[in-house]
């Protein structure tokens, strides 16, 4: 079966400003694809050539199969979620709904029975006759959404749907947006900035940086193997410990050498890498480094650290410290035995440590 979404070899120029260089990306019928990078990375460029919305300066763009390179945005069959809702003022919700049916010429019962099912679904029912000066913001994104679902296209496109909610309410919407994805069965195209939806969200993400794809994975792709140290300081939080180290060979492996801000160097032994450079960036998740005492085992490797921070949040503890010159932060249980200004038995997981040439920025493992 042909991708759902296909995009070859995409240019998007302004005069002789490059905005997206070389995009090549395919999704699968029910796939959530989720463009993430910083701002002003292209993100919402791409988007906007998916939807038609911006003419594209070379490449090709196929929606289900169907060359969509120079067609207009209408005759695509997409339904876009903009930030701004851009819901009618005058209109009620269920006129906001069904709008676009009306205009299309949709007769009047299958108008109504789709603005049923899609009330239903988003939990709307009560807002109905009420206009959208009257909605939260919760709400008007409710109504945004129902209106792109009664379309019931081939392909939705959100363009960061939930940057003008609250942060409990972003959570919750993100909740919805990903059961209704499940139930549905739809495939969506998702711009975000925020890289926990992006990794809540996705089957698929793309990030991006400077108009360029840095990686294209699953969730677990870009968060256990990024492929270079942009993604893996881009995606995470707390981000991905990224310290500079020596290596050198020894009989069994690699010995990996971190300099301390008090006191000798720590050395850790990586018997799966051996073919490492004599420098390399180390790049380790917060909770893949442990309190020794709680969380011993396979694979790892113990280091005594001076604690320079303890950050209590509930039932985790960020412990932070200097390794390698940076700040370097533990994710430990909240019963740890970690205090500022005092020495603590780490445990580094040496089987999920990524290594990086520190001139390139690759990944080397």
């Amino acid at each position: 079966m042909a991708p759902i979404l296909e995009i070859n070899n995409l240019f998007k120029s302004y005069g002789s400003v490059e905005i997206l260089k070389d995009i090549n990306v395919s999704i699968e019928q029910g796939d959530f694809l989720v463009l993430v990078g910083p701002s002003g990375c292209g993100k919402s460029t791409l988007l906007n050539c998916i939807a038609g919305l911006e003419p594209i300066t070379g490449g090709k763009l196929s929606i289900g199969g169907r060359d969509m390179t120079h067609v207009n945005p209408k005759d695509r069959d997409i339904a876009m979620v903009f930030q701004s809702y851009a819901l009618y003022p005058t209109m009620t919700v269920a006129k906001n709904i069904t709008f676009g049916m009306k205009v299309r010429g949709v007769d009047q019962a299958t108008q109504d029975e789709k603005l049923k099912q899609v009330a239903a679904q988003l939990q709307i029912e009560p807002l109905l006759n009420r206009k959208p000066g009257q909605l939260s913001g919760g709400q008007r994104q409710r109504v945004a959404m129902g209106r792109a679902l009664v379309r019931d296209p081939k392909l939705f496109l959100f363009d960061e749907p939930l940057s003008n909610l609250d942060a409990k309410l972003r959570v919750e919407m993100r909740t919805e947006i990903k059961a209704l994805h499940q139930r549905l069965g739809a495939s969506m195209v998702y711009v975000t900035h925020d890289q926990i939806e992006a990794m809540t969200l996705a089957t698929k993400i793309v990030v991006m940086k400077g108009g360029v794809i840095q990686q294209i994975g699953t969730p677990s792709e870009i968060y256990n193997h990024p492929a270079n140290l942009f993604v893996a300081d881009f995606m995470g939080s707390p981000a991905m410990n990224l310290i500079p180290a020596k290596t050198r060979a020894n009989g069994k492996g690699v010995e990996i050498e971190i300099a301390r801000s008090t006191g000798g160097p720590i050395t850790l032994v990586d018997t799966k890498n051996k073919d490492l450079p004599e420098d390399v960036i180390v790049g380790v998740r917060p909770e893949d480094i442990a309190d020794a005492s709680l969380r011993g085992g396979e694979g790892r490797q113990e280091a005594d650290c001076l604690i320079d921070i303890v950050e209590p949040a509930g039932a985790d503890t960020f412990a932070v410290m200097q390794l390698g010159g940076k700040h370097v932060t533990a994710r430990l249980h909240a019963e740890t035995a970690a205090v500022a200004g005092q020495n603590l038995n780490l445990a580094f997981d040496l089987g999920k440590v990524s290594y990086f040439a520190p001139e390139t920025g690759e990944r080397l493992n």
